[in-house]
């Protein structure tokens, strides 16, 4: 358990550092430049031109060439050249969906929030396996129990004997059509895509000039709080519910007490962790964050209820 925790946070740490291809205009003084109104760190390395002309303006006073640029509504997966592997195919084919929807439902808000859905639809065979495998190890656990009481007080340096448990046990795995590297997958494919989003949307003029229901899209909750608008706790307060409630569904019964110990003390540590994270992530990236989360939990549930039908 403590060596694939370690797997999974230096992967985030990798994921982290060679994809955060995100790039701040900064003024004379080495400071990075903001937008007045969302408070946003202004990206230099946009893919498209903005619209406000303050916005504008701004750019072209720290040397940001617009004219280079195609317009947002004449954005196009090849816009800008090829700007290495993840730029090319993870950031800019996303950024082109995402303007496309929101032209097409007026507002980039709800597009992301129906991207968000589109992809999790797309991947769905998949995720629908993931989720079954937790239900898998659920029924398959007496069965799993009785093997561990079986070996237990056995010497476990025993080569025979731990190859002889490791026999049974993939014999029950494949009875309860369990693949103990499915439950993984997943989490892989969750990563790449938050930071995807994370970078198509701050590189998006269209996404930090526009809002939904009255919140700027561009705007973290630290941000809003240091300008008195504490209603953004109201997405602080939904990444936190949502990140709960699906680890708490994805949670096995299988594992023994240490095990369950410190699998729940690692999910007590992520909830916290994205629950202080969320108070620096725009509104546009907490939309997407709510909308998977959800889409997370209602799969689980309609799971969980046609493997217990």
């Amino acid at each position: 358990m403590k060596k694939n925790i370690k797997k999974f946070f230096v992967l985030c740490f990798l994921l982290l550092t060679l994809t955060g291809c995100t790039k701040y205009m900064k003024d004379d003084n080495g400071q990075i430049v903001k937008n007045e109104i969302t408070g946003q760190n202004l990206p230099s390395n946009i893919l498209c031109q903005p619209l406000d002309e303050d916005v504008r303006k701004i750019y072209k006073e720290n040397g940001i060439k617009l004219d280079d640029l195609p317009a947002c509504e004449g954005y196009s997966i090849t816009s800008g050249g090829y700007e290495g592997i993840w730029t090319t195919i993870f950031v800019k084919p996303l950024a082109w969906v995402i303007i496309k929807v929101g032209e097409f439902v007026k507002n980039y808000g709800i597009a992301i929030a129906l991207v968000t859905l589109l992809i999790r639809l797309v991947l769905y065979p998949l995720t629908k396996k993931t989720a079954m495998q937790s239900e898998n190890l659920k029924k398959a656990k007496p069965e799993l129990d009785r093997l561990e009481k079986k070996y237990k007080g056995k010497d476990q340096n025993d080569q025979n004997i731990m190859m002889q448990k490791s026999t049974e046990m993939l014999a029950i795995y494949k009875k309860y059509n369990i693949n103990p590297m499915s439950g993984c997958l997943f989490s892989f494919i969750q990563i790449p895509l938050f930071f995807a989003f994370y970078e198509a949307l701050y590189r998006l003029p269209v996404i930090f000039e526009e809002s939904l229901f009255g919140f700027q899209l561009a705007t973290t909750p630290a941000i809003a709080f240091s300008k008195g608008e504490f209603l953004y706790i109201i997405f602080v307060i939904l990444v936190i519910l949502t990140t709960y409630l699906s680890f708490k569904l994805n949670a096995t019964a299988t594992m023994g007490d240490e095990q369950a110990k410190q699998m729940k003390m690692m999910s007590n540590f992520m909830i916290i962790f994205i629950g202080i994270a969320s108070l620096t992530v725009s509104t546009g990236i907490a939309i997407y964050w709510i909308c998977n989360s959800t889409f997370t939990i209602i799969q689980n549930l309609m799971v969980k209820r046609r493997s217990n039908g």
